[in-house]
């Protein structure tokens, strides 16, 4: 089995909605994203020959997906009100809404999830999210 690993990050602010301590209020993270793919054999095709898939494709996709969360206040949708809501977007804030709440956990698996529409054989992804706390994501 051979794998290939790379890594981007990003910047952005979120709270977890609901948390009783520090968490539950807005606070910023340098999220750190590690996406591991595998392949049982190596590509034969001329430009990619004797790779599981081309490192510049890879790290071009997964910068796409990072880029689109840099700098932004992600929030699980309906945890604002929609004045709130509204007055952050008036004055020009990026707000992202997830289907999902906001950790570490989720983001593990949001990421896989995305690799893998885009055609990855993904193996895991790790997300931290300080430096000494990761979240890692891997199909069953």
């Amino acid at each position: 089995m051979y794998s290939l690993t790379i890594e981007q990050s990003f910047d952005s602010a979120h709270f977890l909605a609901g948390y009783e301590g520090k968490c539950g209020n807005i606070h910023g993270h340098r999220w750190r994203v590690i996406v591991e793919v595998k392949s049982e054999e190596l590509r034969e095709d001329k430009q990619q020959r004797g790779m599981c898939v081309d490192f510049a494709e890879l790290k071009k996709d997964l910068k796409l997906e990072v880029e689109s969360l840099d700098h932004t206040f992600i929030i699980e949708q309906n945890t604002l009100r929609e004045r709130t809501l509204t007055a952050l977007t008036e004055e020009g804030f990026r707000i992202i809404q997830m289907e999902f709440r906001p950790t570490a956990e989720n983001f593990s698996r949001y990421f896989y999830e995305q690799m893998t529409e885009k055609g990855y054989c993904v193996a895991a992804v790790h997300v931290y999210e300080t430096p000494n706390n990761c979240a890692s994501y891997r199909p069953v």
